[in-house]
């Protein structure tokens, strides 16, 4: 079987837009089951994700989520889909990031969604997506958790861009980052104190009713977030 393409678009909105993105992710989940070679779709909220609550929230910045068969779905979407028109009605910016499946391990919504790996190894960018359940009683331990991670983040070397992403507003949190470089992404999460730490507790505490983390390779970027595509600044 081919190797299936991930696509995260991040779209930047205009103030007036706000009130129809809300509309919007509620009922696209609904309108993207008619995209043809769709085996997966997140519309997602976003924020800084320096502590997972209310507080990270950024409104004007909206994450779309989809895995797909082969690259002719994604231009038919791109090309067709009221879906995606929509979204960059409201957007003042888009970007997309293009990515093969390098690893993965855990489940989303009880499903292992991107399929199996395109490659075993990559020599350019690299983006990883992280994603959890939290389990209500441990929620207040985690968020006293997460700033050590979230200010060690900002200052490891390779980063490009990192964002927190969630499906809802508390309890279903993820991240979004890319690096320029598998090292790189490596150096933070297994030497960095601050991350090393957080990954002991979660077996210790038990944060999680479900989790997953994903590694895949960049294979192009379009568009733009705050007036540059992050790989090529």
């Amino acid at each position: 079987m081919a190797a299936l393409l991930t696509t995260l678009h991040l779209f930047t909105l205009r103030p007036g837009a706000v009130p129809s993105a809300v509309a919007r992710a509620a009922v696209d989940p609904w309108r993207l089951r008619a995209a043809r070679g769709l085996r997966f779709a997140k519309v997602l909220g976003t924020g800084n994700g320096q502590t997972f609550t209310l507080r990270d929230a950024n409104l004007r910045r909206w994450a779309l989520l989809c895995v797909w068969e082969d690259q002719g779905a994604l231009d038919e979407f791109e090309r067709a889909s009221p879906v995606a028109a929509g979204w960059r009605r409201g957007a003042r910016e888009v970007w997309r990031a293009d990515l093969t499946l390098i690893h993965s391990r855990g489940r989303w919504a009880r499903r292992e969604p991107f399929g199996e790996p395109a490659s075993a190894g990559q020599s350019g960018p690299v983006a990883a997506i992280t994603r959890a359940r939290l389990r209500p009683a441990r929620a207040r331990t985690f968020w006293r958790a997460v700033p050590p991670v979230a200010q060690d983040l900002r200052h490891q070397t390779g980063l490009r861009y990192s964002i927190g992403i969630s499906e809802a507003p508390i309890g279903l949190q993820g991240t979004f980052s890319v690096w320029a470089s598998s090292a790189d992404l490596a150096n933070f999460a297994y030497r960095g104190a601050a991350h090393r730490e957080v990954v002991r507790r979660t077996a210790e505490v038990g944060w999680y009713t479900e989790e997953l983390f994903a590694r895949f390779a960049v294979v192009g970027t379009t568009g733009t977030i705050g007036g540059i595509d992050p790989l090529a600044a």
